[in-house]
């Protein structure tokens, strides 16, 4: 297994990743939005990153992350967004590489935390999860705009 930046030509076989995690967490994100996301990916001005791992040439798990700043600390956080494996290869070590992959890059930039969210119900992830990471103890809240 390889675990890499994805590439322009890498669309066509993330795509049915991104749209796996869609169906996953029960949504449908507009195809202009996933456009967009996707041109942001290989912008290197752009803080979003989009990492692939990679079986035999065929992706086969992704991640995404973002750098921001943070009121708390000199160095950036890292919010990794939005992590997916084919459903044959959990518990196989490719979340867990996908996510190795961001702490490392976080750590080449000097960030100071890499964080995320996983819906409660998320469970076979967060037995990785509690293995690699602390629980911030924090209960989210939003609201949409626009």
């Amino acid at each position: 297994m390889q675990i890499r930046l994805a590439q322009d030509a890498d669309f066509a076989q993330w795509l049915p990743l991104w749209k796996g995690y869609q169906t996953f967490y029960k949504t449908d994100i507009a195809e202009s939005v996933t456009a967009l996301t996707w041109k942001r990916f290989l912008d290197p001005a752009e803080p979003m990153h989009c990492a692939v791992a990679e079986i035999d040439g065929a992706l086969v798990g992704m991640v995404h992350y973002i750098y921001h700043r943070s009121c708390w600390t000199a160095g950036d956080y890292v919010y990794l967004q939005d992590l997916f494996t084919l459903s044959n290869l959990r518990g196989k070590g490719v979340g867990r590489a996908l996510i190795e992959h961001v702490y490392a890059s976080a750590a080449h930039e000097a960030a100071a935390r890499v964080w995320w969210l996983t819906h409660e119900s998320n469970l076979d992830a967060m037995q990785l999860y509690d293995r690699i990471a602390d629980k911030s103890g924090f209960v989210q809240y939003r609201k949409m705009i626009g």
